[in-house]
């Protein structure tokens, strides 16, 4: 008997798992645009040093980026330019849905003002005949 395979849908569960970090995203962000030293990263990700260090080992163990070294520095690229895809398509529908809420909380807004109007008691008319006269 062979080893047992996970099903595609675990795999990519495990897949998105690893994406589920602001930190994570955010380096992944930036190395979209360029490969990225670490101290480059640290000023744009604003998390400590040994925070940065281990997502981008959680990064690193799932193949995502892939580091190297230039001297005294070490440089992250991704492993596949489809990863700047994915965070791509993620901000179109992310875009998408919010707009849509946007509509929603608009038309709301609408309704709940339309609704206000109806409901309010209608304003009393002055009087005509009058109108400056004591009251006593």
């Amino acid at each position: 008997m062979g080893p047992v395979k996970a099903p595609l849908y675990q795999l990519k569960a495990e897949f998105f798992k690893t994406l589920g970090h602001p930190v994570r995203i955010r380096v992944l962000e930036l190395l979209s645009t360029r490969d990225h030293a670490v101290s480059e990263m640290l000023a744009d990700v604003d998390v400590e040093a040994a925070h940065l260090s281990q997502q981008l080992a959680v990064l690193r163990r799932s193949n995502l980026v892939v580091a190297r070294r230039e001297g005294s520095s070490v440089y992250y690229s991704l492993t596949s330019p489809q990863v700047a895809d994915l965070l791509a398509v993620a901000r179109s529908i992310l875009s998408g849905v919010l707009e849509g809420q946007a509509e929603l909380l608009a038309d709301l807004h609408g309704s709940a003002a339309r609704d206000a109007k109806q409901d309010a008691p209608a304003a009393p008319a002055e009087r005509e005949a009058g109108a400056g006269e004591d009251p006593r």
